[in-house]
């Protein structure tokens, strides 16, 4: 495959997770960590490395922006519920290493 061609279609692919999440809000963080080992913010913060690899400048919260589809403070005011007894268990029981989050 082109490679310019496999870049456009990686990027498309982002496009539709962060189109896919954002048509399920009701999906909380702590139940992405818990179940799949990321989350929203992993992914505004893999967005910050991937542009510093290249050379780029991107603040982690105009990250956040890009993957919430507003900012941080108003999507987890408006969205983020409160998380269960069990589900801060789960998150303690697994949680990831600073490199993965």
């Amino acid at each position: 495959m082109d490679p310019n061609k496999q870049t456009e279609i990686e990027a498309a692919v982002f496009r539709r997770l962060l189109q896919h999440l954002d048509e399920r809000k009701d999906v909380q963080n702590i139940d992405l960590m818990n179940l799949a080992g990321f989350c929203r913010n992993c992914l505004s913060k893999w967005y910050v490395a991937a542009a510093e690899e290249r050379g780029e400048s991107v603040d982690y919260e105009a990250a956040r922006e890009i993957v919430y589809g507003m900012p941080y403070a108003e999507w987890k005011e408006r969205y983020q519920k409160p998380a269960s007894t069990e589900q801060l268990e789960a998150f303690e029981k697994n949680r990831p290493d600073e490199d993965h989050a």
